[in-house]
């Protein structure tokens, strides 16, 4: 099974910037999607950026133009640089892998895996 092990989030104020990293283990058979979501608290879990099909990054829109999703090649490492970041965006951020391991291939439907989390949190 893939797994996915996040880092870089921290405390920061407005303005300033944060590189979130998500590193996958695993051997790949096919990635249908790889996502960044955030979860605020008393809030839903919320997608952030997220890649499907080699195609370009969708973002939401509040993060347009300030956030950068990034892939390491064909692998399901993820990189996500957050730039003149708001307290807004205070959060627990999660990665995410949609598709299905060597082990895995086989099977009818594709797996969702997720990271542990790292929590976000930006000062006013």
């Amino acid at each position: 099974q893939v797994q996915l092990v996040e880092s870089g989030g921290g405390l920061v104020q407005a303005g300033e910037s944060l590189r979130l990293s998500c590193v996958a283990s695993g051997t790949i058979y096919i990635v249908n999607a790889l996502g960044w979501y955030r979860q605020a608290p008393g809030k839903e879990r919320e997608m952030v950026a997220r890649i499907t099909q080699n195609r370009s990054p969708d973002y939401a829109e509040s993060v347009k133009g300030r956030f950068t999703m990034s892939r390491d090649g064909n692998t399901a490492t993820t990189y996500l640089d957050m730039a003149n970041l708001k307290p807004e965006d205070t959060a627990v951020y999660y990665c995410n892998f949609e598709g299905k391991s060597w082990a895995q291939r086989y099977w009818d439907r594709a797996d969702r895996v997720w990271g542990q989390g790292t929590q976000v949190t930006v000062s006013s």
